[in-house]
């Protein structure tokens, strides 16, 4: 079993922090800080641990703000130039030169936390920050309280060389940034937003692209007919990147059998033959997995890109069934070819879910199109 995602917020990383500190501020406790920031630090999780290092920033740096950002600014270590974009170091600094990496997290929230009446600062060192590691939790507080101000300076990091900069730009404006803080004000509108993601869609770097894929996705779930027609639209004389990106950017939405989305990626409704589902067992115990085929048949007289997906539908408490979809596989078919599929399905116990025994569904959907089902009894005593 490898370290503990939590461990990344070690008694080592605070002490180098402490060094760095001290390197710019000698007035600095850097014994108190050290103590306060470690405190029972083996009984807490990650956000927990670097919470624990942004309250005890707070009780050891200067009150006056600006004079604490610019101790923060100070210590961190030279930004790697480029496209570089390895944030998963765990240390501050391979070089000792000063702070970098996950130790930024609880540095950028401490800006969060105390600069929102010197947004002009602020975003100066979330400028500086996210280049070692990411800002993109601590500026959403900025987006919410200072929405206009804050996207005017990212519309102006959009063109920043730093891969870094311009990631922050699409990962910070994400709707539903997991961890995060929601941001209610681009979730009601995404044109801000959208503007922007415009610009980095076909960035050079493929971390930036990535991101604003994401961002898409989380739009999506609040506007899934918007994001289906700037699918449509990004799409046309596209380069390789730029489909990759809206492929990628519209995977719960094609999930979902969304008819827009679908037909945007060259997945529109198909004439297609099934055979009946064919599955292994009729009943299986909770822990165990169903084994299910089917075969397809192309029944137009062009080939076809198909994406193939299958639906468990779940038995809830009053007996209905509530479907969730799995990905399967994409292909392309000839005019008249046929394809047979086999595919297993495990089910057992998670926490988001509760099993009642009875009969379940499976149902195979040929571009969002349901071609086939079949029902099994799932027993969990």
């Amino acid at each position: 079993m490898g370290t503990p995602f939590k461990e990344l917020f070690s008694k080592g990383l605070i002490a180098e922090m402490a060094t760095h500190i001290l390197r710019v501020y000698p007035e600095f406790d850097d014994a108190g800080f050290m103590r306060d920031a470690s405190k029972d630090l083996d009984a807490l999780e990650l956000k927990q641990r670097s919470n624990q290092v942004l309250e005890a920033l707070t009780m050891h740096l200067p009150t006056d703000f600006s004079r604490a950002v610019a101790i923060i600014n100070q210590s961190l270590a030279p930004a790697p130039g480029g496209d570089f974009n390895d944030i998963t170091d765990p240390k501050p600094d391979v070089s000792g030169q000063g702070v970098r990496g996950w130790a930024i997290m609880p540095m950028a929230d401490y800006v969060a936390l105390h600069g929102q009446d010197n947004l002009e600062l602020s975003m100066d060192s979330l400028y500086q920050l996210t280049q070692r590691f990411s800002s993109e939790f601590a500026i959403r507080p900025f987006l919410a309280n200072h929405t206009s101000q804050t996207l005017a300076i990212l519309s102006h990091w959009v063109d920043d060389p730093n891969a870094h900069v311009r990631r922050l730009v699409s990962e910070g404006t994400r709707t539903r940034l997991p961890w995060g803080m929601r941001l209610s004000v681009f979730i009601e509108d995404p044109s801000p937003v959208i503007a922007l993601l415009t610009r980095l869609r076909d960035d050079r770097a493929e971390y930036v692209r990535r991101s604003v894929a994401n961002n898409l996705n989380d739009i999506a779930k609040d506007h899934p007919d918007l994001v289906a027609e700037i699918a449509a639209e990004w799409l046309r004389d596209a380069p390789k990147n730029r489909q990759r990106l809206v492929h990628h950017a519209c995977r719960s939405l094609v999930k979902q059998g969304h008819e827009g989305a679908l037909s945007a990626l060259g997945f529109g409704p198909v004439q297609v033959v099934a055979s009946p589902l064919r599955l292994k067992n009729s009943a299986i115990e909770m822990g165990h997995e169903i084994a299910f085929a089917i075969d397809v048949k192309n029944d137009e007289k062009k080939t076809r890109e198909l994406v193939i997906d299958y639906a468990i539908h779940h038995r809830k408490a009053n007996g209905s069934l509530s479907p969730k979809v799995f990905k399967w596989k994409k292909l392309r078919l000839k005019a008249g070819e046929s394809i047979s599929l086999a595919r297993t399905h495990r089910i057992y116990e998670i926490t988001t879910r509760k099993y009642y025994p009875g009969l379940h569904m499976i149902e195979v959907l040929v571009n969002g199109i349901s071609v086939a089902t079949e029902h099994f009894d799932l027993q969990t005593g």
